[in-house]
């Protein structure tokens, strides 16, 4: 996962700041397209989803009453868990990315949802939206990368700790939504360089201590007292719920950004950047997972990850129509679309996680202060945001 920049096989070399400025423009007529169609078919689509999954989360939640009787229990969790996956990924991810903004409804809008996760809306929308999609796959601009806890580049130092992250990924991956909260907060960071008596970080800190609160308050205390005697048996079936929800998403997530075939970039490979770069540095920098429409809707359409960087707030159900241009699109320039089934795509990610956890094998290549003719040649055809 070397930066494209170090790369002696650039894929992009073949490509003139021309060609890329056109494929910006072809893809900005996609957009303009999907924005200037959207409508009540749209809008019918997202309101079904959402009654369908209140509709689980209520019925799910009254089987789990019963939860003492094992067919209720495994029903009801299951139930419950599909629910809340639901919600997170193509209800709450979506709609805080304004997705459904354009239908001017308070109960369906970025500003006024607040999703059933512990990270509070806004810390994520400033984490995610603003800084993870502005610098998608810059190392050491988009802490998605690794989440501030995993090596996930050939050129970063290697120390004796990275051999602990598949653990340390697998256990995020348990406790994925407060892995994610944590994460927003830059908890790790704000501490460790003491800014824990801030008052805007103890600000966030606070908000994010309530929104935890009311959501143990809700799974793990009103829910299983109105079970009466299936109190233990509900707690666990909650817990089993949120824990199917968190390694779904933690690897839906991974499928987007970390199997092989993803670039990544140098921080200095964005100054300057114009439109055309950040739509290429979008398509190399994410991945699909292959699949069923039922696939599609329980990753919350991320499983056009491509699409969802190119376009962040076109309605989610566009995606998988659009996908065959993009994807013409990047035939047509010479570039890798990459995807794969979903068991492919967490096998390749899961992967690279266990190789960056081990020294390289060979030393990454240097990156030269002065660059040969062949290493200059994508420098001088990209411009100077893309190419070095």
């Amino acid at each position: 996962m070397t930066v494209i920049q170090k790369k002696s096989d650039n894929p992009i070399a073949h490509l003139t700041a021309e060609d890329i400025e056109t494929i910006g423009r072809e893809l900005d007529a996609i957009r303009d397209r999907v924005v200037a169609s959207r409508g009540e078919r749209d809008a019918a689509y997202i309101r079904k989803v959402i009654a369908t999954q209140r509709r689980l989360e209520l019925g799910s939640r009254a089987v789990l009453l019963f939860s003492l009787f094992p067919p209720a229990w495994v029903v009801g969790t299951a139930g419950l868990a599909v629910a809340k996956i639901l919600e997170n990924m193509e209800i709450g991810h979506n709609v805080l990315h304004g997705q459904w903004d354009w239908m001017r409804d308070p109960k369906i809008h970025s500003t006024t949802w607040e999703w059933d996760h512990v990270s509070p809306a806004d810390q994520w929308k400033h984490s995610h939206n603003e800084l993870h999609h502005r610098y998608t796959n810059v190392v050491g601009k988009d802490n998605d990368l690794g989440y501030g806890i995993m090596r996930v580049d050939e050129d970063q130092p290697w120390h004796p700790m990275h051999l602990g992250q598949p653990l340390w990924n697998f256990v995020n991956a348990c406790f994925f939504e407060y892995g994610i909260a944590a994460y927003d907060l830059e908890l790790g960071k704000n501490l460790q360089q003491g800014r824990h008596r801030d008052p805007q970080f103890r600000a966030r800190a606070k908000a994010v201590g309530r929104k935890i609160r009311r959501q143990v308050l809700k799974d793990y205390v009103l829910h299983p007292l109105l079970s009466g005697p299936s109190f233990l048996s509900t707690l666990a079936a909650t817990f089993t719920a949120n824990l199917i929800r968190n390694l779904w998403s933690h690897s839906v997530i991974m499928c987007g950004h970390f199997p092989e075939g993803v670039e990544t970039f140098e921080k200095r490979s964005i100054e300057g950047e114009t439109r055309g770069e950040w739509y290429l540095r979008q398509m190399l920098g994410s991945a699909n997972i292959s699949g069923s429409r039922l696939l599609h809707l329980m990753t919350g359409n991320l499983s056009f990850q491509i699409e969802h960087h190119l376009f962040p707030d076109l309605p989610s159900n566009r995606y998988q129509e659009i996908a065959p241009e993009v994807r013409a699109l990047f035939d047509r320039y010479g570039l890798r679309y990459t995807t794969g089934s979903l068991p492919r795509q967490v096998f390749s990610a899961w992967r690279k996680v266990f190789r960056l956890s081990l020294p390289n094998r060979t030393p990454a290549e240097p990156s030269p202060a002065d660059p040969s003719p062949a290493d200059d040649r994508p420098a001088r055809a990209l411009a100077p945001s893309l190419g070095g």
